[in-house]
């Protein structure tokens, strides 16, 4: 594994584009920290501070900031795409497997590459997380701290099963630019399947379907917590409730999904003609 991991790292890292991607990816989330910080004058009358607002307490800031940061996946979703692409225009591919690289050593690099990086995500988020509740937070009881942790899993499983996707994608194409568009082409597909079914049939029914489809099942996994927020604030508004827990089944459903993923792109790989 550790052999395959760093075959597939020192391709990353002798890519100047490779680098700047992957450095943004992993800078970014610390937005969340300026986020934290940030003070808003409401017109002169007063000035509003998010971290006093509460929005930052354990075990609440575990939700939102594993929230934050997986709208920053898309540029290590490039660098996913890229890597195949770059496979296929500078045939090293071909290279890696005439030296004796295997076709499923080839797509397990790829994989434990994209397990590597949404780990060192996952831990990164959950140090910014920690820093900012323990900074802002008025409990500091561990249990309190600890709980709700499960976001980070639910994080680390949306990353992984939405490279993954991405990989396949890229296998299925070899060009990032159009594997990027099958992932836009998917979201158009997801909602154009959802409205047909509650055409037919009904919402509720159509909203149950449509949490197994791949990229609705992966943002499921960590849903909006600004309802949430609302709803602290507004306790007796039963209008506000809704249920933004992370269920063992709904990483089940991705993991099911990135299994499949990874399984396709070794079959692209095992019967296309190099």
């Amino acid at each position: 594994m550790f052999r395959l991991l760093n075959l597939e790292l020192q391709k990353l890292l002798l890519n100047r584009v490779s680098k700047v991607l992957i450095f943004i990816s992993f800078i970014l989330p610390f937005f969340i920290i300026l986020l934290s910080s940030l003070k808003i004058n409401v017109f002169g009358f007063f000035t509003l501070e998010l971290g006093e607002l509460g929005v930052f307490n354990f075990p609440i800031i575990w939700h939102l900031t594993t929230f934050f940061a997986a709208q920053f996946k898309f540029f290590f979703a490039i660098v996913v795409v890229s890597m195949i692409g770059n496979e296929y225009s500078n045939k090293t591919l071909k290279q890696n497997l005439i030296d004796g690289l295997s076709k499923k050593e080839f797509i397990l690099s790829k994989f434990y590459t994209i397990v590597f990086f949404s780990l060192v995500s996952t831990i990164l988020i959950g140090l910014i997380s920690l820093c900012i509740g323990l900074y802002y937070s008025s409990y500091n009881e561990p249990s309190i701290i600890l709980m709700e942790t499960s976001f980070l899993l639910g994080y680390f499983a949306k990353l992984v099963g939405f490279f993954s996707l991405c990989l396949f994608f890229g296998m299925l194409v070899k060009r990032s630019a159009f594997a990027l568009a099958f992932l836009f082409i998917l979201f158009l597909l997801e909602w154009i399947i959802f409205g047909l079914i509650t055409w037919k049939f009904d919402v509720k029914l159509a909203e149950k379907i449509q949490n197994f489809f791949p990229l609705k099942s992966m943002h499921k996994l960590i849903d909006q917590p600004f309802q949430r927020i609302a709803m602290s604030k507004f306790p007796d508004n039963s209008e506000l409730v809704y249920d933004y827990a992370l269920h063992w089944y709904e990483i089940a459903i991705v993991l099911g999904w990135t299994a499949l993923f990874i399984f396709l792109s070794y079959t692209l790989l095992k019967k296309r003609d190099l």
